[in-house]
């Protein structure tokens, strides 16, 4: 985007600055869709995208078919190191259900998701750290775990 609207820039960080500015044009890492209607709807972050087997997936996916399942009250999913794919999904999960197991989450996204973005393993924790603007902090949630190769 661009105009007179737009930051001048990161304070007292000039690397990011120009990462995010070139030109007079900020590129906020966004991925939008342009409906026929003329609306823009934000789909995700250029940086959460997982690229699997050369495959672009959309966390905000995943998620949405994982908050669908009655027995998760918070989902994230985060990107992994994989040596064959190079990326892998795994979801990140807070029950609304003790009794819930991976089992049963990654049969209810079998139905939800092409088979390529299917989580490969479901990990649990008590909250999803977070923004004060509601967005996943994934930062934390992968140094909670270490992630062997997944595949």
């Amino acid at each position: 985007m661009r105009g007179p609207h737009v930051m001048a820039g990161y304070w007292n960080r000039p690397a990011a600055t120009a990462e995010t500015i070139t030109d007079g044009w900020l590129h906020s890492g966004d991925i939008a869709v342009r409906a026929a209607e003329g609306f823009i709807y934000i789909q995700d972050r250029i940086k959460d995208m997982i690229i699997s087997g050369g495959e672009n997936i959309y966390p905000s996916e995943i998620e949405d078919a994982l908050l669908s399942h009655t027995g998760i009250a918070d989902a994230a999913v985060l990107g992994v190191p994989s040596v064959k794919w190079g990326e892998s999904p795994v979801a990140v999960v807070v029950r609304a259900d003790p009794d819930l197991e991976e089992a049963g989450v990654l049969t209810h996204c079998r139905g939800r998701l092409a088979r390529f973005k299917l989580p490969k393993r479901v990990l649990f924790v008590d909250a999803i750290p977070r923004t004060p603007a509601g967005k996943a902090l994934k930062r934390p949630l992968r140094e909670q775990f270490t992630f062997d190769d997944l595949d």
